[in-house]
């Protein structure tokens, strides 16, 4: 398939790398020019353009950018074929400046980025931990393999997200239509945990939606203490913090 990921942060940067080495025709872009892209990602045959081109001409498009910029980029994205499956991986997370998104705490993040953007999205990749996703991947039918949920409102869509997240490296979890993805939102059971297929049905089944946000705005407390306190945060850590935390 031909693929554009717009953004080459954490996750995207292991989007480029594991689609590409698939076989997908993948762009990447990034704010700050196709210069600024880590030549490493393109070693298998991915290709650094201008983010009007990573739109243009795809069966797929892939958001990996804060959630905060998502209104920002409607006009970028109206670019893309009315056909392409987009899919967003971002999570919205209050800024401590203050500068949130007009999103009230019990609307689901994704319904709202499809309102931002005009069209449909679906949702995959943002319920893992950038060190888990780059580290963590394994064939098809290896014991412990982590699962990741993915939700989309069209069945073509839902396909598509599907494969790919096989694809990287991860068994895709149908987690259903996007106004059920609040059950993978940050602080959920089921965010950013490591479970199997087998775990995640009840933890998405776990999930009540009245306590997420205190939980996310308690849980983001406490990390930005450990980390102002010299601490390093890892992913493996934030996986243990959010199994004792949201679970």
């Amino acid at each position: 398939m031909r693929i554009g990921i717009l953004g080459a942060g954490a996750i995207g940067a292991t989007l480029v790398r594991r689609l590409s080495t698939a076989g997908h025709a993948v762009k990447v872009a990034n704010s700050r020019g196709p210069e600024t892209i880590d030549p490493g990602l393109l070693t298998s045959g991915a290709r650094a353009v201008e983010a009007t081109e990573a739109v243009v001409d795809v069966d797929v498009l892939i958001t990996s950018i804060p959630f905060h910029r998502m209104a920002d980029i409607a006009p970028l994205i109206a670019r893309a074929p009315r056909d392409a499956v987009v899919i967003d991986t971002s999570n919205y997370y209050p800024r401590r400046d203050g500068g949130i998104p007009a999103i009230d705490d019990g609307q689901v993040e994704s319904a709202w980025v499809a309102e931002q953007l005009g069209r449909p999205v679906a949702k995959a990749w943002n319920a893992i931990t950038a060190q888990s996703f780059a580290d963590r991947a394994a064939p098809q039918g290896a014991p412990e393999r982590i699962a990741i949920p993915v939700a989309a409102d069209r069945e073509a869509d839902r396909a598509v997200v599907i494969r790919l997240v096989e694809e990287t490296g991860f068994d895709a979890y149908d987690a259903g239509a996007i106004e059920d993805s609040w059950r993978f939102q940050p602080a959920a059971p089921a965010y950013c945990t490591d479970l199997t297929t087998a775990e995640m049905s009840e933890a998405l089944s776990a999930a009540q939606k009245d306590r997420i946000p205190r939980r996310r705005d308690l849980a983001m407390e406490l990390i930005a203490e450990r980390a102002e306190g010299g601490d390093t945060i890892t992913g493996d850590f934030l996986v243990q913090f959010n199994r004792a935390v949201y679970r």
